[in-house]
């Protein structure tokens, strides 16, 4: 089995002098109820960077550029026992944007200190990976999932320099 080819797009903005980046609770399917990324399924016959662009607009109402989007790196998400829940992820983070955050059928988006995400409410894989994107880490990063589909088994990751 292949796994889903999704990609992830991590706003972000200063506002009142702190850096804040955009995430959604999730109101429907894979994730209800977590603060997650903004993105989605890449669909046949779209660029990751189309279907990021698509999804940011369709779950926050924000417009973003395929020339604006900045290449973050990559996270392979492995279910063991759940195989069909593996996701090869493409992320980017964008600075440049237009529009103000809204709430669709399926996120309800709100914007959080860099340094102080929800993790709490998050994905447990998230503290991982995410902090090293924000902060302007580039890699590629492995996320194997314990048996419970929740908790962190091992994480492994190669930087760009």
């Amino acid at each position: 089995m292949t796994a889903a080819s999704v990609t992830l797009c991590f706003l972000l903005r200063t506002h009142q002098g702190h850096e804040e980046v955009l995430l959604g609770r999730k109101k429907t399917g894979f994730g209800t109820g977590k603060v997650v990324g903004i993105g989605g399924h890449v669909e046949p016959g779209e660029s990751v960077e189309e279907a990021i662009c698509r999804e940011v607009a369709e779950e926050s109402g924000i417009t973003v550029m395929p020339q604006d989007l900045i290449p973050a790196g990559t996270v392979d998400f492995v279910f063991p026992a759940k195989p069909a829940w593996d996701m090869f992820t493409t992320v980017f983070l964008g600075r440049a944007f237009t529009g103000e955050a809204a709430e669709s059928d399926e996120i309800a988006p709100q914007w959080y200190p860099v340094g102080q995400l929800p993790a709490d409410q998050m994905w447990a894989d998230a503290v991982h990976w995410l902090p090293a994107f924000l902060s302007g880490g580039r890699g590629h990063w492995r996320v194997v999932l314990n048996p419970d589909n929740e908790t962190v088994a091992s994480s492994t990751h190669t930087l760009e320099s």
